[in-house]
């Protein structure tokens, strides 16, 4: 589809009945799980970012990690391993949950914050190390995880990537 007919699309859906909308969008997102499409924000921003490492030189080649693999989303060819949060118009990212017998275990290598803008495309990409994430995140009581705030303060000590 091109640009003007995702546009016309797009300024169609104000003319639809708020009900059909809702059954469209439902409908959607049954069509885009039979495709096998990511339809989450999370599942977006994984597929956003590992393509964004491939086609960027000096990043590493990520490649998903199995899926339910505890706190690590994306594998560098070094064996380096990637939490990947994503984040839209949130001030936290989501949880990351510690081990169960060791709180401060290392988890990751890396966790990558990859912030979307309302259309989904790509804004941003924060890299902290291990003991960048230590140093900023926060511990939320009701989850029993981390996170990390999505303030100036914290995204500056992240290395940013030009998207």
């Amino acid at each position: 589809m091109s640009v003007d007919g995702a546009e016309s699309l797009l300024n169609g859906l104000a003319r639809i009945a708020d009900a059909d909308l809702v059954r469209l969008r439902a409908a959607v997102d049954v069509e885009m799980r039979d495709r096998g499409i990511a339809f989450t924000i999370g599942q977006m921003g994984e597929e956003l970012v590992i393509d964004f490492f491939k086609k960027t030189p000096g990043c590493p080649n990520l490649t998903p990690a199995a899926t339910g693999t505890a706190n690590v989303d994306a594998l560098s060819r070094k064996g380096e391993r990637y939490s990947i949060k994503t984040v839209c118009n949130a001030k936290k990212t989501g949880t990351i949950y510690p081990d169960q017998e060791d709180k401060n275990k290392q988890l990751f290598e890396y966790l990558l914050v990859v912030k979307l803008r309302l259309d989904w495309t790509l804004e941003a990409v924060y890299e902290f190390d291990w003991r960048t994430f230590v140093a900023c995140r926060k511990w939320d009581k009701r989850m029993n995880a981390w996170y990390i705030g999505i303030s100036k303060k914290s995204l500056e000590l992240a290395k940013q990537y030009s998207v």
